[in-house]
Protein backbone atom coordinates (compact mmCIF):
# COMPACT_ATOMS: atom_id res chain seq x y z
CA UNK A 1 0.00 0.00 0.00
CA UNK A 2 3.03 2.28 1.05
CA UNK A 3 4.69 1.91 -2.21
CA UNK A 4 1.22 2.58 -4.41
CA UNK A 5 1.30 5.98 -2.79
CA UNK A 6 4.27 6.85 -4.39
CA UNK A 7 2.91 7.52 -7.61
CA UNK A 8 0.22 10.38 -6.95
CA UNK A 9 3.26 11.95 -4.41
CA UNK A 10 5.59 12.24 -7.77
CA UNK A 11 3.09 14.11 -9.77
CA UNK A 12 4.41 17.74 -9.29
CA UNK A 13 6.55 16.77 -12.50
CA UNK A 14 4.13 16.23 -14.32
CA UNK A 15 1.67 18.91 -13.63
CA UNK A 16 4.23 21.77 -13.65
CA UNK A 17 6.27 20.31 -16.76
CA UNK A 18 2.29 19.90 -18.34
CA UNK A 19 1.16 23.52 -17.01
CA UNK A 20 4.42 25.47 -17.90
CA UNK A 21 2.98 24.49 -21.80
CA UNK A 22 -0.68 25.64 -21.49
CA UNK A 23 -0.32 29.32 -21.49
CA UNK A 24 2.36 30.36 -23.96
CA UNK A 25 5.29 32.54 -23.20
CA UNK A 26 3.67 36.06 -23.30
CA UNK A 27 0.41 35.46 -23.57
CA UNK A 28 -1.82 37.52 -21.30
CA UNK A 29 -5.03 36.23 -19.04
CA UNK A 30 -8.29 35.80 -20.95
CA UNK A 31 -10.43 33.89 -21.89
CA UNK A 32 -9.68 30.07 -20.33
CA UNK A 33 -11.27 28.79 -23.68
CA UNK A 34 -8.69 30.11 -25.65
CA UNK A 35 -5.87 28.64 -23.40
CA UNK A 36 -6.69 25.37 -23.42
CA UNK A 37 -4.01 23.20 -24.66
CA UNK A 38 -3.85 22.53 -28.42
CA UNK A 39 -1.07 20.36 -28.07
CA UNK A 40 0.32 17.06 -25.99
CA UNK A 41 2.61 18.73 -23.32
CA UNK A 42 6.38 18.21 -23.54
CA UNK A 43 8.36 16.87 -20.68
CA UNK A 44 11.57 17.13 -19.69
CA UNK A 45 11.33 21.27 -20.09
CA UNK A 46 11.54 23.88 -17.78
CA UNK A 47 13.70 24.59 -14.17
CA UNK A 48 10.88 24.46 -11.77
CA UNK A 49 10.47 20.95 -13.22
CA UNK A 50 13.68 20.43 -13.32
CA UNK A 51 13.71 20.93 -9.53
CA UNK A 52 11.21 18.83 -8.57
CA UNK A 53 12.73 15.68 -10.59
CA UNK A 54 16.11 16.98 -9.00
CA UNK A 55 14.11 16.84 -5.17
CA UNK A 56 12.44 13.23 -6.16
CA UNK A 57 15.20 11.28 -7.24
CA UNK A 58 17.29 12.60 -4.04
CA UNK A 59 14.54 11.93 -1.63
CA UNK A 60 13.86 15.07 -0.56
CA UNK A 61 10.83 15.07 1.22
CA UNK A 62 10.99 18.80 2.66
CA UNK A 63 11.60 20.06 -1.26
CA UNK A 64 9.31 17.45 -3.05
CA UNK A 65 6.78 18.70 -0.26
CA UNK A 66 6.95 22.18 -1.36
CA UNK A 67 5.42 21.88 -4.39
CA UNK A 68 2.01 20.84 -3.33
CA UNK A 69 -0.43 23.81 -2.00
CA UNK A 70 -0.51 24.24 1.70
CA UNK A 71 -3.83 22.59 2.28
CA UNK A 72 -3.40 20.21 -0.58
CA UNK A 73 -5.10 16.40 -0.60
CA UNK A 74 -3.99 13.31 -2.07
CA UNK A 75 -5.82 10.55 -2.67
CA UNK A 76 -4.35 6.62 -3.13
CA UNK A 77 -5.14 3.95 -4.97
CA UNK A 78 -7.23 2.73 -2.25
CA UNK A 79 -9.25 5.55 -1.05
CA UNK A 80 -7.02 6.97 1.69
CA UNK A 81 -6.47 10.52 1.97
CA UNK A 82 -3.69 12.72 3.03
CA UNK A 83 -4.55 16.41 3.63
CA UNK A 84 -2.00 19.08 3.95
CA UNK A 85 1.51 19.64 2.87
CA UNK A 86 3.07 18.85 5.89
CA UNK A 87 0.83 15.39 6.34
CA UNK A 88 2.35 15.09 2.75
CA UNK A 89 5.82 15.30 3.44
CA UNK A 90 5.67 12.88 6.50
CA UNK A 91 3.93 10.48 3.77
CA UNK A 92 7.03 11.31 1.58
CA UNK A 93 9.58 10.67 4.40
CA UNK A 94 8.08 6.87 5.09
CA UNK A 95 8.21 6.10 0.91
CA UNK A 96 11.31 7.91 0.45
CA UNK A 97 13.02 5.63 3.48
CA UNK A 98 11.08 2.39 2.07
CA UNK A 99 12.49 2.85 -1.71
CA UNK A 100 15.76 4.37 -1.65
CA UNK A 101 16.57 5.82 -5.05
CA UNK A 102 14.00 4.91 -6.99
CA UNK A 103 12.99 7.08 -10.01
CA UNK A 104 10.14 8.72 -11.49
CA UNK A 105 8.44 8.62 -15.49
CA UNK A 106 5.75 10.68 -16.02
CA UNK A 107 3.21 10.08 -19.59
CA UNK A 108 0.98 13.11 -19.15
CA UNK A 109 -2.44 12.27 -21.39
CA UNK A 110 -4.15 15.36 -20.97
CA UNK A 111 -3.71 18.87 -19.35
CA UNK A 112 -5.70 22.22 -19.53
CA UNK A 113 -6.77 25.07 -18.37
CA UNK A 114 -10.21 25.38 -16.41
CA UNK A 115 -9.68 29.22 -15.83
CA UNK A 116 -6.23 31.19 -15.93
CA UNK A 117 -5.46 30.24 -12.24
CA UNK A 118 -6.38 26.41 -12.24
CA UNK A 119 -5.38 23.68 -14.83
CA UNK A 120 -6.74 19.80 -14.74
CA UNK A 121 -4.50 17.19 -15.64
CA UNK A 122 -4.52 13.24 -16.16
CA UNK A 123 -1.35 10.90 -17.19
CA UNK A 124 0.26 7.32 -16.23
CA UNK A 125 3.03 7.71 -13.68
CA UNK A 126 5.70 4.88 -13.80
CA UNK A 127 8.07 4.24 -10.66
CA UNK A 128 11.05 2.41 -11.16
CA UNK A 129 12.76 0.88 -8.16
CA UNK A 130 16.63 1.06 -7.63
CA UNK A 131 16.58 -3.06 -7.00
CA UNK A 132 15.70 -3.66 -10.04
CA UNK A 133 12.77 -4.91 -9.21
CA UNK A 134 9.91 -4.03 -11.89
CA UNK A 135 8.39 -0.88 -12.40
CA UNK A 136 4.74 0.26 -10.92
CA UNK A 137 2.07 1.82 -13.00
CA UNK A 138 -0.71 4.20 -11.71
CA UNK A 139 -3.23 6.37 -13.70
CA UNK A 140 -3.73 10.03 -11.82
CA UNK A 141 -5.87 13.26 -12.56
CA UNK A 142 -4.90 16.23 -10.74
CA UNK A 143 -5.93 19.84 -10.50
CA UNK A 144 -3.71 22.29 -10.26
CA UNK A 145 -3.90 26.10 -8.65
CA UNK A 146 -0.93 29.50 -9.69
CA UNK A 147 0.18 30.93 -7.03
CA UNK A 148 2.22 34.03 -6.79
CA UNK A 149 3.14 33.32 -10.12
CA UNK A 150 4.18 29.08 -9.93
CA UNK A 151 1.93 26.36 -9.98
CA UNK A 152 1.02 24.07 -6.90
CA UNK A 153 -1.34 21.00 -7.42
CA UNK A 154 -3.95 21.15 -5.38
CA UNK A 155 -5.70 18.19 -5.33
CA UNK A 156 -4.38 14.68 -6.50
CA UNK A 157 -6.28 11.11 -6.89
CA UNK A 158 -4.57 7.92 -8.51
CA UNK A 159 -6.53 4.99 -9.45
CA UNK A 160 -5.85 1.67 -11.02
CA UNK A 161 -3.90 2.07 -14.70
CA UNK A 162 -6.16 -0.24 -17.35
CA UNK A 163 -3.71 -0.93 -20.14
CA UNK A 164 -4.53 0.81 -23.33
CA UNK A 165 -7.14 -1.60 -25.89
CA UNK A 166 -7.79 -1.52 -29.33
CA UNK A 167 -10.85 -2.92 -28.61
CA UNK A 168 -13.29 -0.40 -30.41
CA UNK A 169 -11.53 -0.64 -33.94
CA UNK A 170 -12.74 -4.16 -33.58
CA UNK A 171 -16.56 -3.80 -33.20
CA UNK A 172 -17.60 -5.00 -36.96
CA UNK A 173 -15.45 -8.10 -36.75
CA UNK A 174 -15.56 -9.48 -33.22
CA UNK A 175 -18.28 -11.56 -34.42
CA UNK A 176 -15.59 -13.59 -35.92
CA UNK A 177 -14.75 -14.62 -31.99
CA UNK A 178 -15.47 -18.63 -31.89
CA UNK A 179 -14.47 -21.31 -33.93
CA UNK A 180 -15.59 -22.12 -37.72
CA UNK A 181 -15.49 -25.37 -39.27
CA UNK A 182 -16.82 -26.06 -43.32
CA UNK A 183 -20.33 -26.80 -44.02
CA UNK A 184 -19.33 -29.75 -45.50
CA UNK A 185 -16.57 -32.28 -44.26
CA UNK A 186 -16.05 -33.99 -47.65
CA UNK A 187 -13.84 -32.88 -50.11
CA UNK A 188 -11.90 -30.16 -49.75
CA UNK A 189 -12.86 -27.60 -46.79
CA UNK A 190 -11.37 -25.79 -43.98
CA UNK A 191 -11.16 -24.45 -40.35
CA UNK A 192 -10.78 -21.74 -38.68
CA UNK A 193 -10.65 -20.48 -34.66
CA UNK A 194 -10.77 -16.87 -33.28
CA UNK A 195 -9.41 -15.53 -29.74
CA UNK A 196 -8.82 -12.42 -28.23
CA UNK A 197 -5.17 -11.90 -27.54
CA UNK A 198 -4.30 -10.34 -24.03
CA UNK A 199 -5.79 -6.95 -23.58
CA UNK A 200 -8.45 -7.24 -26.53
CA UNK A 201 -5.49 -5.16 -28.91
CA UNK A 202 -5.66 -8.32 -31.07
CA UNK A 203 -7.28 -10.98 -32.61
CA UNK A 204 -5.53 -14.53 -33.19
CA UNK A 205 -6.20 -16.90 -35.60
CA UNK A 206 -5.57 -20.41 -36.41
CA UNK A 207 -6.95 -21.80 -39.69
CA UNK A 208 -6.40 -24.78 -42.07
CA UNK A 209 -7.62 -26.32 -45.31
CA UNK A 210 -8.60 -29.94 -44.59
CA UNK A 211 -9.68 -32.54 -47.20
CA UNK A 212 -12.19 -35.13 -46.05
CA UNK A 213 -12.15 -33.58 -42.50
CA UNK A 214 -7.77 -33.96 -42.36
CA UNK A 215 -6.05 -30.64 -41.99
CA UNK A 216 -3.66 -30.65 -44.67
CA UNK A 217 -2.29 -26.70 -44.79
CA UNK A 218 -2.70 -23.80 -42.44
CA UNK A 219 -1.48 -21.19 -40.06
CA UNK A 220 -1.61 -18.61 -37.61
CA UNK A 221 -2.72 -15.15 -38.57
CA UNK A 222 -2.46 -11.61 -35.97
CA UNK A 223 -5.21 -9.39 -36.54
CA UNK A 224 -4.55 -5.72 -35.37
CA UNK A 225 -5.21 -2.19 -35.49
CA UNK A 226 -2.75 0.07 -37.59
CA UNK A 227 -2.94 3.29 -35.84
CA UNK A 228 -0.62 5.12 -39.00
CA UNK A 229 -2.92 3.70 -41.70
CA UNK A 230 -6.17 3.90 -39.55
CA UNK A 231 -7.65 0.34 -40.89
CA UNK A 232 -7.04 -2.88 -39.77
CA UNK A 233 -4.39 -5.35 -40.94
CA UNK A 234 -3.73 -8.72 -40.51
CA UNK A 235 -0.42 -10.72 -40.57
CA UNK A 236 -0.43 -14.46 -41.36
CA UNK A 237 2.52 -17.35 -41.15
CA UNK A 238 1.70 -20.38 -42.71
CA UNK A 239 2.37 -23.90 -41.60
CA UNK A 240 4.83 -24.36 -45.34
CA UNK A 241 6.89 -21.62 -44.20
CA UNK A 242 5.43 -18.12 -46.31
CA UNK A 243 3.92 -15.57 -44.69
CA UNK A 244 1.74 -12.45 -45.76
CA UNK A 245 0.07 -9.48 -44.86
CA UNK A 246 -3.53 -7.95 -45.42
CA UNK A 247 -4.98 -4.63 -45.19
CA UNK A 248 -8.73 -5.22 -44.24
CA UNK A 249 -11.54 -2.65 -45.51
CA UNK A 250 -15.31 -2.82 -45.35
CA UNK A 251 -17.15 -2.90 -47.83
CA UNK A 252 -21.37 -2.70 -46.97
CA UNK A 253 -21.67 -6.49 -45.64
CA UNK A 254 -18.15 -7.65 -47.05
CA UNK A 255 -14.73 -7.66 -45.91
CA UNK A 256 -11.94 -6.50 -48.69
CA UNK A 257 -8.54 -7.80 -47.46
CA UNK A 258 -5.86 -7.10 -49.95
CA UNK A 259 -3.21 -9.66 -48.87
CA UNK A 260 0.21 -10.41 -50.57
CA UNK A 261 2.38 -13.07 -49.21
CA UNK A 262 5.79 -14.54 -49.91
CA UNK A 263 5.82 -18.10 -50.10
CA UNK A 264 8.99 -20.57 -48.94
CA UNK A 265 10.77 -20.32 -52.24
CA UNK A 266 10.74 -16.51 -52.51
CA UNK A 267 7.53 -16.15 -54.75
CA UNK A 268 4.58 -13.67 -54.31
CA UNK A 269 1.49 -14.38 -54.19
CA UNK A 270 -1.69 -11.42 -54.22
CA UNK A 271 -5.08 -11.59 -54.24
CA UNK A 272 -8.22 -10.11 -52.74
CA UNK A 273 -9.93 -12.24 -49.85
CA UNK A 274 -14.08 -11.07 -49.31
CA UNK A 275 -15.17 -12.21 -46.06
CA UNK A 276 -18.63 -12.08 -46.04
CA UNK A 277 -20.91 -12.31 -42.91
CA UNK A 278 -24.51 -14.30 -43.94
CA UNK A 279 -25.49 -14.02 -40.17
CA UNK A 280 -24.16 -14.27 -36.98
CA UNK A 281 -23.29 -18.25 -37.55
CA UNK A 282 -22.33 -18.73 -41.12
CA UNK A 283 -19.85 -16.67 -43.26
CA UNK A 284 -17.84 -17.25 -47.07
CA UNK A 285 -14.19 -16.38 -47.26
CA UNK A 286 -13.74 -16.37 -51.33
CA UNK A 287 -10.06 -15.69 -52.81
CA UNK A 288 -10.50 -13.15 -55.92
CA UNK A 289 -8.04 -11.33 -57.97
CA UNK A 290 -5.52 -14.59 -57.12
CA UNK A 291 -1.80 -13.66 -58.97
CA UNK A 292 1.61 -15.61 -58.48
CA UNK A 293 4.62 -13.51 -59.56
CA UNK A 294 2.43 -11.06 -61.23
CA UNK A 295 0.58 -13.86 -63.31
CA UNK A 296 -3.09 -14.36 -63.20
CA UNK A 297 -4.59 -17.72 -61.31
CA UNK A 298 -8.32 -19.23 -61.04
CA UNK A 299 -10.06 -18.15 -58.42
CA UNK A 300 -10.64 -21.19 -55.84
CA UNK A 301 -14.41 -21.97 -54.77
CA UNK A 302 -15.72 -20.28 -52.25
CA UNK A 303 -15.60 -21.57 -48.51
CA UNK A 304 -18.08 -21.31 -46.45
CA UNK A 305 -18.04 -21.93 -43.05
CA UNK A 306 -20.58 -22.33 -40.41
CA UNK A 307 -20.09 -21.70 -36.28
CA UNK A 308 -18.89 -24.47 -33.87
CA UNK A 309 -21.95 -24.75 -31.34
CA UNK A 310 -21.67 -25.98 -28.03
CA UNK A 311 -22.39 -28.84 -27.00
CA UNK A 312 -25.51 -28.87 -24.99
Amino acid sequence: MRFRRFFGLGLGLAIILAISQVVAPGMKHGNAQEQKVKAAPKLGEGKRAQDFIAAFNKGDAKATAAFWAPEATYVDQSGHETKGRAAIEKLYEKVFAGKKGAKLNIHVISARLLSPDVGLEEGITEVTPADGNPSTVARFSAILVKKDGEWYFESVRDSVARPPTNVAHFEDIEWLIGDWVGESEKGESGRASYAWAENQNFIVSSFATTHNGIPVFGGTQWIGWDAVDKQIKSWSFYSGGGHGQAGWKKNGDKWLLTTTARTVDGRTVTGVNVLTKVDADHTIWQLTKLTVDGEAKPDPQPLKLKRVKPAQ
